[in-house]
C-alpha cells in the first residue's frame, strides 16, 4: 500500500494521467511474458530523465521498492514487482532523441520499439543488428537491461556490442553516465556492467547505440530435413567451413508446423526439422557461402535447399520465424520458454534429451532457436487450468537448463535470470562467483530496493545477506 503522501509527492512530479494506483490498472502490470505474476502498488509514467530522478528520491525517503519495465514483453520475469512497491515505466521516454551517420550512432530513450531504430535510418542504408524475436514490440531499455540477442547476433554479437553510453539513475536519485560517442574511453567498463544487469544496479534512461551500414547483398536458404539430428548436425559442419551466416535458426517439426498452419511461409509440413539461414555481405563472398552451405547441409543429409527468390519470400519466411510464438498461441492455451545455451556440438544430444523429459512429464515441446550460438528455446506446452500442469512445465525447463549446465553451457542466453531462474543460477555459478554478484549489487544498491529478489539463489541476495551501505565486501 503506497502511504497517501507518497501519492501526492508523484502527483506533483508527474500530474494527474501520469500514474496508476487502482487496482484494476495495476492488474495489468502484475506479469510479462513469462509466467510469474506479482502486483505493484504503483504505476508512474515519467516522460524525462528529471523525472525518473525525482520519483526515484520519493521512492527512496520512503524505503519503497522500485522496479522498472519497458514493454513488459521479457521471459524471465524480470519486471515482475514480487515486492510490490513502484513500478517505473517508461513507455512515455519514447524519443529517438539522435541519429549521427557520420558518426554511425544514435541516443534513444529507453522506451523505444526495438524496430523503430531500423526503421529511423534504413532509407539512409543503415540498421540496428540485434533483432529479438519480439522486435516489434520489446523496447531498447528492456534489451539493454537483458542484454538481449536475436537471430541475426550470431554475427553481429548482443545488445552489449552495440551499446556505447548509459545515462542512467542510481537507487538513491543520483544521475551517472558510462562510456560514450568515442570508442575505448578510458576507466572501468560501466556501460559493459549495467548491460546485462536486469535493472537491478541503475535504471538506464538513455542509451546511445552503434547503427551500421546495410550489407550489399542478402540471401536467405530453407534447408529441410527428414532427421532432427541431421538437421542439427548441419549446424557443427556449417561453422567448421569457416563460414559465419548471419543468423541460423532451427525448428523442429512440431514448430514448423504450428508456424505454417498460422503464417502459410513456405515451411514443409512434412519435415522433421528445418533450418533457416542467411547470408550477408559483399555479394562475392555471399554467393560463394551460399554454394558452401548448400554443400554442407546436403553433406549432412538435407533432403533440399531452397533459396528464397524474392524480397517478399524472405520476409515471408522471417515473419514465420519472428511469429512462431503466436502461432503456439493458437494450438496451446499456455506455454513456457525456455532459454539456455550448449555448444553447437551438443545442440543433438540435448534436443533428444529434451523429447525424453517431454514424455517423462507428459508434455508436448516444441524448438525453436538460435542454432548458430546454441541457444535453445524448448517451448513447453501446458494448460494452467488443469491442476498440476504448471508445476509440471516449470519442473521440465528446470530439467532442460540443468542438463544444459552439464553440457557445459549456460541457463540464459538473452531472457535473462530474473525471477524464473534465480535458484538454478547458485548450480551455474560456485558462492564465491554469487557473493561477488551480490557485493556488486550492494555496492549500487546497499538498501535493496531496486528490482529486489532478482539473479540470486534465495538466502544469497542481498535481501538475506546485508553489507553495510556502500562496502564492497
Amino acid at each position: 500500500m503506497i502511504p497517501s503522501a507518497v501519492l501526492e509527492a508523484v502527483h506533483k512530479v508527474l500530474g494527474a494521467r501520469g500514474y496508476l494506483h487502482r487496482p484494476e490498472d495495476l492488474t495489468l502490470y502484475e506479469y510479462d511474458g513469462g509466467v510469474d505474476k506479482a502486483r505493484p502498488d504503483l504505476v508512474v509514467f515519467p516522460q524525462s530523465t528529471q523525472d525518473v530522478a525525482a520519483i526515484v528520491r520519493i521512492a527512496a525517503e520512503e524505503e519503497i521498492p522500485i522496479v522498472g519495465r519497458g514493454a513488459g514483453t521479457g521471459l524471465s520475469g524480470g519486471a515482475i514487482p514480487q515486492s510490490g512497491g513502484i513500478v517505473i515505466s517508461f513507455a512515455r521516454m519514447n524519443r529517438i532523441v539522435a541519429t549521427d551517420l557520420y558518426d554511425e550512432r544514435a541516443l534513444l530513450e529507453p522506451g523505444v520499439v526495438n524496430l523503430e531504430i531500423t526503421q529511423a535510418v534504413e532509407r539512409q542504408g543503415y540498421f540496428y543488428a540485434p533483432d529479438p524475436s519480439s522486435q516489434r514490440a520489446c523496447t531498447i531499455g528492456g534489451n539493454v537491461a537483458e542484454n538481449s540477442g536475436g537471430p541475426h547476433t550470431l554475427a553481429y554479437g548482443v545488445t552489449t556490442n552495440h551499446v556505447l553510453g548509459l545515462e542512467a539513475v542510481l537507487p538513491d536519485g543520483t544521475l551517472i553516465a558510462t562510456g560514450g560517442n568515442a570508442p575505448d574511453l578510458a576507466g572501468y567498463d560501466l556501460t559493459g556492467l549495467l548491460t546485462g544487469s536486469e535493472g537491478t544496479l541503475a535504471l538506464v534512461t538513455r542509451i546511445t547505440a552503434r547503427l551500421m551500414r546495410q550489407p550489399e547483398l542478402v540471401k536467405t536458404l530453407l534447408a529441410i530435413y527428414d532427421r532432427v539430428d541431421d538437421c542439427a548436425d548441419s549446424v557443427a559442419e556449417i561453422t567448421s567451413r569457416a563460414i559465419t551466416p548471419a543468423a541460423i535458426e532451427m525448428l523442429d517439426g512440431v514448430m514448423l508446423r504450428m508456424v505454417e498452419e498460422d503464417t502459410h511461409a513456405g515451411y514443409p509440413m512434412d519435415a522433421s526439422a528445418v533450418l533457416l539461414i542467411e547470408l550477408e555481405g559483399l555479394r562475392e563472398a555471399v554467393e560463394e557461402q551460399v554454394a558452401q552451405i548448400e554443400d554442407a547441409c546436403k553433406t549432412c543429409r538435407a533432403r533440399e535447399v531452397r533459396i528464397a527468390r524474392s524480397a517478399a519470400e524472405r520476409e515471408l519466411l522471417w515473419k514465420g520465424r519472428k511469429n512462431a510464438f503466436g502461432a503456439v498461441g493458437r494450438v496451446s492455451p499456455s506455454y513456457y520458454v525456455q532459454d539456455g545455451v550448449v555448444p553447437r556440438t551438443k545442440i543433438a544430444p540435448t534436443l533428444r534429451e529434451i523429447g525424453r523429459i517431454s514424455e517423462q512429464y507428459g508434455l508436448t515441446i516444441s524448438n525453436i532457436f538460435h542454432a548458430g550460438d546454441g541457444n535453445m528455446h524448448p517451448i513447453i506446452l501446458f494448460d494452467a487450468r488443469k491442476p498440476g500442469e504448471l508445476d509440471r512445465a516449470r519442473a521440465a525447463g528446470d530439467d532442460i537448463l540443468r542438463f544444459c549446465i552439464a553440457e557445459g553451457g549456460s541457463i540464459t542466453g538473452e531472457h535473462g535470470v530474473g525471477l524464473e531462474k534465480k535458484e538454478l543460477i547458485g548450480e551455474q555459478f560456485s558462492d564465491d562467483s554469487l557473493g561477488m554478484i551480490r557485493r556488486f549489487k550492494t555496492l549500487f544498491d546497499p538498501a535493496c530496493r531496486l528490482n529486489p529478489g532478482k539473479m540470486l539463489p534465495t538466502g544469497k541476495g542481498c535481501m538475506e545477506i546485508r553489507q553495510p551501505a556502500g562496502m564492497l565486501v
